[in-house]
């Protein structure tokens, strides 16, 4: 599960990561696997597929995005239960040769799962969308009409007397 961190877009997303901040060095903490680390000593370190999301609130939808190359439409799957969205998929490695040398072997694959909590009071999960596009996955949830803020133009009756 991922908590949501509002950024104000004045500033690039890289200056604002390296600000302290221990509510994100938390979550990082609890998300840190050792046993993903001890799998280059068995040899399976290109088993690990693990993609980074982009979470954004618009003054009229919730936008996920994620980089997914390689997966296929039918090798993910995205679900809403209650105010619950959790995406999972996978990306299977090509056949390997054994006679087939490799000098360096980064690209990760396997399967991974990620869920997210919604507000329920804002999100309209009867109309979610999602889209597998040039590998991009884009999940869009508008909120809901009563949820949008508006602006309330303030009148006044004059001065007063004190």
């Amino acid at each position: 599960m991922a908590n949501l961190i509002r950024r104000d877009g004045n500033e690039p997303a890289r200056t604002q990561q390296r600000e302290v901040d221990p509510m994100r060095m938390m979550r990082e903490m609890l998300r840190w696997d050792p046993f993903r680390e001890m799998q280059s000593f068995f040899g399976r370190e290109s088993e690990v597929f693990d993609p980074d999301f982009e979470i954004a609130d618009h003054k009229d939808r919730f936008v996920f995005r994620a980089d997914l190359p390689g997966v296929k439409e039918s090798d993910l799957e995205v679900k809403l239960t209650g105010n619950r969205l959790t995406i999972s998929g996978k990306r299977e490695s090509e056949h390997e040769d054994k006679a087939d040398s490799y000098y360096a072997c980064e690209r990760s694959y396997g399967s991974f799962t990620r869920s997210f909590t919604l507000p329920t009071d804002q999100a309209d999960l009867d109309h979610a969308t999602a889209d597998l596009r040039d590998g991009v996955l884009t999940i869009a949830i508008p909120k809901l009409a009563q949820a949008q803020s508006r602006s309330i133009s303030v009148k006044g009756t004059g001065t007063q007397k004190s």
